[in-house]
């Protein structure tokens, strides 16, 4: 008889057939190469995953309305010089800091102890935003089952619409030629006296299209203001729970369920806009929508002002996602040597030609609707709320077998958000396993679903009859400001104190070794074309500044201290996680803020076998206490 001796673990994580304890994390398989948090199935999962994060709401509701308003096809050109400049260099940026170390956006600043609170900005800003997103999601949800009714229930002024409802513009008054004299009139005068308007001299009454008042009486049941909340609209509460409950049973078993939903969710929506496209390019005004959007000769001129810069600056940074802390959890369960580089391109390149591409389906029908009510185009066309749940429903109420369009739309609108909305979800558990691995390797499920009812709850203000106005307010403040002051430290810290060119050495040991031609553009975006960028729009942001408004309904002051409040407890965990770390490090204050700008003890690869020489004397003695696990004696006959 002799001993065999079994070590737990071969080297990068790859385990034993054997299962000393037979637990089973749902987050992770055997075929994983991070076995503690593992990794994704495949790439696709991946890819699909973060195009679904970057691409949302925004590329459909924001994009066409901007270029439309900013000359047209010359827009294009600031938006690209934007995405090479600001976003892209960000996006690889957090992919690669993500896949390096394999954590999420706090534990991530292992790297720079001092700038902690940057990380937990982003989470505390992302579960603000996924608060009132699911709201969103929620609307879509609702006109997605009113959609389901062979007449929609916003294509005229039925019972609930007031006086000012009306399909068509109503003419108040306008100058006649009466005896030969011209004389102003109202028009009931006019029709009466078989008399005609003098053309440019028509007014027309204020008046409502159906859909507004749906959206407003029905949908909303919209208060005068923040200051009348009202009660809960049940039927709004409980589209809320379901888009919950949606979100909870794609995450429960983490990336490894989440990765295959995102198949559907991500795609789908590509399918919708090409059908909506091609039934749009059919239609009637058509080409005057399309002309209203891209130009049919680009103001080229637009170009010198700088609001047009701002606009394609602030654009690209938001639809890219960067600076939420989801690039950065999303990238983390990659295996150590993918190639986040090509990956940040493909995933930027697609969200922008999506943006565009989204423009033409959007502009086809408004176009159409221009025509059929006899209106300009400028006056149908708008973005956010309006464009999706208005202007956009109004046109698809026009066409034949109008229910279905409507459901494709509200269909493809649920869609975008939903995987954007996993991808958040999973940077608030990444950063929970980060912090307790044990906890998450046992409950992840329990954890998963606790995190949505809580979130649910939390949302709950935002479907009362005053939802709209909070759902504004926290868009208005903590996807503004917070983001872009997270943004410029985190360039700020990685490029600076921790060093670019180190940063670089980081990456290659991933990507492999790269010519000094290669890091050129990214070193001149790193190290001064991205933070100057950054701090512009920051800068600009906070002079333009006015208080926040939905539609002509000012907010009260102390909504506005709310919002201020909102985005102070935000940002506040910035100094207050620096000067945390300041006292608890060791020698005088100089040494002491030296010593938290250098990176932790334990930085680094998170499995041993990747950190080379560059991190061969690094050890996290948890970790491997954690990790370690007693030879075994097997007794072989």
């Amino acid at each position: 008889m002799r001993m065999l001796s079994l070590p737990g673990f071969l080297s990068c994580g790859k385990k034993k057939d054997f299962n000393l304890t037979n637990e089973k994390d749902a987050h992770s398989s055997d075929n994983d190469e991070n076995l503690e948090r593992g990794n994704w199935s495949n790439k696709g999962d991946y890819l699909l995953s973060m195009v679904g994060y970057a691409v949302g709401l925004g590329n459909v509701w924001r994009f066409p309305y901007l270029t439309y308003q900013n000359g047209g096809g010359a827009f294009l050109i600031p938006y690209t010089l934007m995405l090479a400049l600001a976003g892209l260099p960000l996006f690889f940026m957090e992919c690669s800091l993500g896949q390096f170390a394999s954590l999420g956006p706090v534990s991530i600043w292992r790297i720079l102890p001092l700038f902690q609170g940057v990380g937990i900005t982003m989470v505390i800003i992302s579960t603000f935003v996924t608060i009132y997103y699911n709201v969103i999601i929620a609307y879509a949800l609702y006109y997605l089952f009113a959609s389901l009714q062979k007449v929609l229930p916003w294509s005229d002024c039925f019972s609930w619409a007031d006086e000012f409802c009306s399909k068509t513009r109503i003419v108040s008054d306008c100058n006649t030629t009466l005896n030969g004299e011209i004389i102003h009139a109202n028009y009931s005068f006019i029709t009466s006296n078989n008399l005609t308007c003098i053309n440019g001299t028509i007014n027309y009454k204020p008046v409502q299209f159906p859909s507004e008042q749906y959206w407003n009486k029905v949908a909303l049941q919209r208060s005068s203001g923040l200051d009348e909340t009202g009660r809960i609209v049940w039927y709004l509460a409980l589209c809320l729970l379901l888009s919950w409950m949606i979100v909870g049973a794609a995450l429960f078993k983490g990336i490894k369920s989440s990765g295959k939903v995102v198949y559907f969710t991500a795609l789908f929506p590509y399918v919708i806009l090409l059908i909506l496209l091609v039934r749009g390019a059919t239609l009637e005004g058509a080409l005057d929508g399309i002309e209203y959007y891209i130009g049919r000769q680009s103001n080229i001129t637009k170009l010198m002002e700088a609001e047009v810069w701002k606009d394609a600056a602030t654009q690209i940074f938001y639809s890219l996602s960067v600076a939420w802390g989801g690039l950065v959890a999303l990238s983390s369960y990659n295996k150590f040597h993918n190639n986040c580089y090509s990956d940040a391109i493909l995933v930027c390149v697609t969200n922008c030609v999506t943006s565009i591409f989204a423009g033409f389906a959007i502009f086809s029908i408004l176009g159409h609707m221009a025509f059929v009510s006899e209106r300009p185009v400028s006056e149908v066309v708008d973005s956010g709320f309006d464009l999706a749940f208005v202007a956009y429903p109004e046109a698809l109420s026009k066409l034949p077998v109008s229910p279905l369009w409507s459901f494709l739309f509200f269909f493809m609108l649920l869609l975008l958000g939903l995987d954007s909305q996993f991808a958040t979800i999973e940077t608030l558990t990444t950063t929970i396993q980060d912090i307790y691995p044990k906890v998450m390797k046992k409950l992840r499920m329990p954890v998963t679903l606790g995190l949505c009812t809580l979130l649910f709850f939390l949302g709950l203000i935002c479907v009362t009859q005053a939802g709209i106005y909070w759902v504004n307010l926290i868009d208005h403040f903590c996807a503004g400001w917070g983001i872009l002051i997270a943004a410029v430290l985190e360039i700020i810290g990685i490029i600076y104190i921790y060093g670019g060119n180190r940063f670089i050495e980081d990456i290659e040991m991933m990507i492999g070794k790269k010519s000094r031609l290669f890091w050129l553009w990214w070193r001149m975006c790193w190290f001064f074309i991205t933070p100057v960028l950054l701090m512009a729009i920051l800068v600009w942001s906070l002079v333009t500044f006015s208080r926040p408004s939905y539609g002509s309904v000012l907010y009260p002051t102390w909504g506005t201290a709310v919002g201020w409040c909102m985005i102070i407890f935000c940002v506040i965990w910035i100094p207050i996680v620096a000067i945390v770390k300041v006292i608890k490090a060791e020698g005088n204050l100089v040494q002491r803020i030296v010593s938290c700008c250098r990176p932790a003890a334990n930085w680094g690869p998170y499995l041993e076998c990747h950190r080379g020489e560059r991190y061969s004397h690094i050890v996290d003695p948890k970790k491997k206490k954690e990790h370690e696990i007693p030879t075994v004696s097997a007794v072989v006959y």
